[in-house]
């Protein structure tokens, strides 16, 4: 119990960084500097402000100088981030594959709340995070034997990546062949690519800390994730885009706890 609650505090403290990037990257500013600070009245936020969940509800969710309303997203990270870093350590315990998966949650957690209001996902954290997951899986070709390479990890998650990547890809050249070339039908909002850039890196992130199974799983989960929010956003907004980042998440998450037990449906042999 001791250590839940370790991991719980620590996934909060982690979800309040997570804010600031979620804050900041769209905007192309430092994470790391100046310190925190009101949007509005830009005054520095002290330290005993800046407690998570704790902080928000003493200051009735305002800033103690402006009296500005403070996003519910705040807490929300906190909490989600909290929540799901408990729920990796009780999958997999204090091994390398938690610090593995850990490192890919946060990812995940910033490309949605990123992608949700601005409908792009920083390359800091596709990019960088498919990077850091190749050199993380890699890493472990020397667990069995130190002395000794083994390149099967490293295959696994460069094969993540291709396949991940390029198989998002193609589905979207697919779709803007047929749509738009084809079917001669007018740009979706202006837009000539039902799929976006950021989508397509994203998923070879997720192919790059999970494999190549997982991210062809995740490409086929991420739809079903997806379709009761972009029916509700087609009746009413009219608009048939959605951000695709958010469930493209929440995919790889399923996979990632309960991806075995999928595919074992789907290919019991």
């Amino acid at each position: 119990m001791t250590a839940q609650l370790f991991i719980f505090i620590f996934g909060a403290i982690i979800g309040s960084f997570l804010n600031v990037c979620i804050h900041r990257m769209p905007k192309g500013e430092s994470v790391v500097w100046p310190r925190s600070h009101c949007p509005r009245c830009q005054k520095r936020i002290p330290g005993y402000d800046n407690i998570p969940f704790i902080s928000f509800l003493l200051l009735r969710g305002r800033c103690r100088f402006c009296h500005e309303k403070i996003s519910w997203r705040y807490p929300l990270v906190e909490l989600l981030t909290a929540l799901l870093m408990l729920a990796l350590f009780n999958r997999f315990g204090l091994t390398y594959e938690f610090f593995l998966y850990m490192v890919m949650l946060w990812g995940l957690i910033v490309a949605t709340f990123v992608d949700i209001p601005h409908r792009i996902i920083p390359d800091e954290i596709s990019v960088g995070g498919m990077i850091l997951g190749f050199i993380m899986v890699s890493v472990t070709g020397f667990a069995f034997n130190p002395l000794r390479f083994y390149f099967s990890p490293m295959l696994r998650s460069a094969l993540g990546i291709l396949i991940g990547g390029g198989i998002i890809y193609a589905t979207g050249m697919l779709f803007d062949l047929v749509y738009f070339k084809l079917l001669k039908r007018p740009p979706i909002n202006g837009e000539t690519e039902s799929m976006g850039g950021g989508d397509v890196k994203l998923l070879a992130m997720i192919g790059a800390f999970m494999g190549w199974k997982m991210a062809v799983l995740t490409f086929f989960l991420a739809p079903f994730m997806g379709i009761v929010i972009g029916l509700i956003n087609l009746a009413s907004k009219k608009d048939h885009t959605i951000p695709y980042g958010p469930f493209l998440s929440i995919a790889a998450l399923v996979s990632l706890f309960w991806g075995e037990r999928i595919l074992s449906w789907i290919l019991p042999y």
